[in-house]
């Protein structure tokens, strides 16, 4: 399978449509029938994956429609975890944070149907399933079972690799693990590397490693440690500034963060390129993706668009360069 030179991609999350999170408000006081709240999210899932493809992306997703939050999605379908409540974790953003009160267990599909509906409803031959990994599920979560936080992580990957085989006999291609929380304690970071290698451990898809928002020099030392073809890490949030880490990353493909999902001023086409023009110099070109820095669910939904049209677009005036050197396309990679 070929993919033009460049990939865009998205990362998971992307703004939910208003009309959905009055769905979700009336799903949460009772007065929506399940059976009606599930029609709701599913046409909101293809209204995403539309603005996806018309903004250009090669690679798109559903923006999460079906997931609440990211890790409470998983903790509610894996047996062994308790909630107790919403917690407030910013602001007045709250989430219901789980608790491990028993061995943890696979007791349903966790993605599946996710995958099953963004894979008949799209164009794009390739799509990107976007999963918690193991250690951030952990971290994000109250462990009252498990007698040492290895335990409780590695428990998880055992759950998520059933779920990724799964997912591989359903032809899944392109798998992302997001790890926000991976690097928080850097003397945990082989823990959450060994729970990823037991994550993708007997899957032979494309897996991407998300991790956003750190020191990555924390994780460049691991680089080839990690059994991932593609790490997606955040750049615009810092002006591109501070990518020598980068220098120690041979041979997997990188995902590199052109769109700041932070900020509501949306990139110029001109911008994106430069940005593009800068990481060339350390990751050729036929290792790279092009995606925003993380899930875009923060901002207005117009915003978020925009920022995907502006980026597609500032990757065909580099693609249009590289056409000149004869580099058009890139094989899709599955090997690590």
């Amino acid at each position: 399978m070929e993919l033009p030179i460049l990939p865009t991609s998205i990362i998971g999350s992307y703004p939910k449509p208003r009309w959905l999170l009055r769905m979700y408000s009336l799903h949460k006081l009772g007065r929506l029938p399940e059976e009606d709240f599930r029609e709701a999210v599913r046409d909101a899932s293809v209204a995403v994956l539309r603005e996806h493809e018309r903004a250009g992306i090669d690679i798109p997703w559903d923006g999460e429609m079906g997931r609440s939050e990211m890790t409470e999605y998983f903790t509610a379908k894996i047996s062994g975890f308790r909630f107790y409540g919403p917690v407030r974790v910013w602001g007045n953003a709250y989430f219901n944070k789980a608790a491990a009160v028993s061995k943890l267990e696979y007791r349903e599909p966790l993605v599946l149907d996710e995958f099953r509906w963004v894979k008949e409803n799209t164009s794009r031959e390739v799509v990107k399933v976007p999963v918690t990994g193991p250690y951030t599920i952990a971290e994000w979560s109250f462990n009252e079972y498990y007698s040492s936080k290895e335990e409780f992580v590695f428990d998880l990957a055992r759950i998520l690799n059933k779920e990724f085989k799964l997912l591989e006999r359903e032809g899944a291609t392109f798998i992302q693990i997001d790890e926000p929380a991976m690097l928080n304690h850097p003397d945990e970071v082989p823990i959450a590397i060994e729970a990823i290698n037991r994550t993708v451990k007997g899957v032979k898809v494309k897996f991407g490693l998300h991790v956003c928002y750190s020191n990555y020099y924390l994780l460049a030392d691991y680089f080839e440690d990690i059994k991932v073809s593609q790490f997606a890490f955040e750049a615009a949030n810092r002006n591109f500034r501070d990518l020598d880490y980068l220098k120690k990353l041979t041979h997997q493909e990188l995902g590199f963060g052109v769109i700041d999902v932070h900020n509501p001023r949306i990139e110029t086409p001109e911008e994106v390129a430069k940005a593009i023009r800068k990481v060339m110099k350390y990751v050729e070109p036929e290792r790279l993706y092009i995606n925003p820095d993380c899930g875009l669910k923060l901002l207005d939904r117009s915003i978020a668009y925009q920022k995907l049209v502006n980026m597609v677009k500032g990757v065909e005036i580099v693609r249009r360069e590289l056409a000149r050197e004869g580099k058009t396309s890139i094989p899709f990679r599955r090997e690590v």
